[in-house]
């Protein structure tokens, strides 16, 4: 995989993921099924949260923070949609101009001890692909609870 191929590929998971969930808007914000799972903001700003955790994992020596409990923490102050929206964008951002600068050879060094130690840099492409297929797949769940009908994420 090269820098064009990675930021192809996490074009369309920014695509899918937000084609799935336009059907929400700000009021559906603090929906969840029952009170201790994740709301609709959640949601969002944790698949957010997990690409930069995926980067930052992948990049830096000491590899993935694992500290799951304080991330948690961090994404359960998010309330706004529209907040958990803006993270998702500067991820999406971030991640597509971190991976769109490396090269090929970059992009095929494993990745530091730990999760997917020894995997090449760009599998986490893969990673954040089916993470965000997770949480699209959950948000549309939400969505039919809350009465809507979310579009299908292939057809734009």
């Amino acid at each position: 995989m090269d820098g064009v191929a990675a930021v192809s590929a996490l074009r369309n998971v920014k695509t899918f993921f937000d084609t799935t969930t336009r059907s929400f808007d700000e009021k559906d914000s603090a929906f969840a099924p029952r009170p201790e799972m994740f709301t609709v903001a959640h949601h969002v700003a944790h698949t957010a949260q997990t690409v930069d955790w995926f980067l930052q994992g992948a990049l830096r020596p000491e590899g993935f923070d694992l500290d799951f409990a304080a991330h948690e923490a961090t994404v359960r102050k998010v309330t706004s949609l529209g907040d958990a929206r803006a993270w998702w964008e500067r991820s999406m951002k971030t991640a597509m101009s971190i991976l769109g600068s490396k090269s090929k050879a970059e992009l095929a060094a494993p990745l530091p001890e730990g999760i997917m130690a020894g995997a090449p840099l760009s599998s986490i492409v893969t990673g954040i692909a089916d993470h965000t297929a997770h949480h699209r797949g959950a948000l549309s769940v939400y969505a039919r609870l809350l009465g809507k009908v979310p579009a299908m994420p292939y057809g734009g």
